[in-house]
C-alpha cells in the first residue's frame, strides 16, 4: 500500500474518485437504513448529535479516540513492514491485564503517580510480549500472522475471563462484571468540567507523531518499508528482516498495550478488568489505517471521525431502537469504498513514466 494521501502529485481525478467512493458508501448506508424502515437523515443526525451534541458527548468521543489512535500508531509500524497484525485486539487485552496486575501489586506500597507509571510500563510490556509471540509463530512456526493473531486474540479473551472469575474475582462475587474497581486516586486526572484526561490525549498524539517521523525520516522506517515491499530483496541488501519484523511487532504491541492501560485508568473507563475490555478498538484502528492509506497525518482526523461514528451510533439504539452496530456498517462501507477506489485508481489513473 502506498502513502498516496501524502503524495504531493495527487491529481484532481484521483481526489474526485476518492470523494465519489465515500459518497457511494454514504449512499449505500442510506439504502440500508431505508431498507429497515429508518430515515437516513434522521439517523445521520442522531449520530452527529450523539458525538458532538454536548461537551460530555464530545469528551466521550475523545476518550474513545485516544486508544484507537494508539492502536493505529502501532499498526502503521507493522503494516509498513507488510505485517497484518490482526492480533492487535489481544495485545490491547494483554496490556489491560498487565496494567491491572501491576496496579494490584503496587497499589499498597507506592504513591498513585508512580503506580500509574508502573502500570503503563507493565501494559506496554504485556502488549509487546503478546505481539512478539505472533512474530515468533510466524518466523519459527510458519504460522501466518493473521491466523496466529486471531488465535492469540481468543486466548487473551479467555485469559481475561479466567482472571475475572478466578484469581482476581471480587470478594464473594463470581461474576463476569469485572474485577474490583480501582480507587479514584488511580484514575488519570481530567480537565476541570470536561471528562477527558490530557495524559491520554497527549500520549496518543505523541505516539502517532513519533511513528510518523520514524517512518518518514529514519533508516529504521526505510528498512521497514523495504521489508514491506519485498522481504527477499531487503534481506539481499543486508537488512536484518527477522529482527526488524519482530521489532515492528514489539512496538505495535507496546502501543496497543498502552491503549489497554488507558482503558483501565482513563477518564471514561470502568477502572477495572472485564471481558471484552478492548471494545473492538484494535479492529477499528485497522479500518482507520486502511482508510488513511498508511498515513500518520491522516490517521489523526480519520480516527476522530471513526470514534465519533462509534460513540454517536449509540444514540440509534437509545432514541430509535435501532441496532448501534449500524455505525460499524457505515465504517466498513467507507473503508471498502476507499479500497475499491484505490484499485480503480491504479487501474485507470496510473501515471505513465
Amino acid at each position: 500500500m502506498r502513502d498516496t494521501f501524502s503524495r504531493p502529485g495527487t491529481s484532481l481525478a484521483e481526489w474526485a474518485l476518492r470523494a465519489g467512493g465515500m459518497l457511494a458508501a454514504l449512499a449505500l448506508s442510506a439504502l440500508i437504513l431505508l431498507a429497515i424502515g429508518a430515515s437516513p437523515l434522521d439517523a445521520f443526525g442522531l449520530i452527529i448529535n450523539g458525538a458532538f451534541g454536548s461537551s460530555a458527548r464530545l469528551a466521550y468521543v475523545l476518550t474513545a479516540w485516544a486508544p484507537v489512535l494508539l492502536c493505529a500508531a502501532g499498526l502503521l509500524i507493522t503494516f509498513a513492514a507488510g505485517l497484518w497484525n490482526i492480533g492487535i485486539e489481544g495485545q490491547v487485552v494483554l496490556g489491560a491485564i498487565f496494567a491491572t496486575g501491576v496496579l494490584r501489586w503496587l497499589q499498597p506500597s507506592l504513591p498513585p503517580a508512580l503506580t500509574l507509571i508502573g502500570a503503563a510500563l507493565g501494559a506496554a510490556l504485556g502488549g509487546a510480549l503478546w505481539a512478539v509471540l505472533t512474530g515468533l509463530l510466524k518466523r519459527y512456526g510458519n504460522v501466518n500472522e493473521i491466523f496466529g493473531g486471531l488465535g492469540l486474540n481468543f486466548i487473551a479473551g479467555s485469559l481475561t475471563v479466567y482472571l475475572v472469575l478466578g484469581p482476581w474475582k471480587r470478594p464473594g462475587i463470581g461474576s463476569t462484571s469485572g474485577t474490583e474497581p480501582f480507587p479514584p486516586s488511580l484514575w488519570l486526572p481530567a480537565f476541570p468540567g470536561f471528562q477527558v484526561s490530557p495524559v491520554e490525549i497527549l500520549l496518543a498524539l505523541a505516539a502517532i507523531t513519533v511513528v510518523g517521523v520514524a517512518l518518514r525520516g529514519t533508516y529504521f522506517g526505510l528498512r521497514l518499508k523495504a521489508i514491506g515491499k519485498n522481504v527477499r530483496a531487503a534481506y539481499t541488501l543486508g537488512v536484518s528482516t527477522d529482527r526488524h519484523m519482530l521489532l515492528a511487532f514489539a512496538i505495535c504491541g507496546a502501543l496497543a498495550g498502552l491503549a489497554g492501560w488507558v482503558l483501565i485508568v482513563g477518564t471514561s473507563a470502568r477502572h477495572n478488568l472485564f471481558p471484552l475490555i478492548s471494545g473492538g478498538y484494535g479492529f477499528l484502528a485497522i479500518l482507520v489505517v486502511l482508510l488513511a492509506n498508511l498515513s500518520a497525518a491522516w490517521s489523526v482526523p480519520i480516527s476522530v471521525f471513526f470514534a465519533a461514528i462509534a460513540m454517536g451510533s449509540l444514540q440509534l439504539a437509545l432514541q430509535r431502537q435501532l441496532d448501534s452496530s449500524l455505525g460499524g456498517v457505515i465504517q466498513g462501507l467507507l473503508v471498502l469504498s476507499v479500497l475499491i477506489t484505490q484499485g480503480l485508481q491504479g487501474r485507470f489513473l496510473r501515471r505513465k513514466p
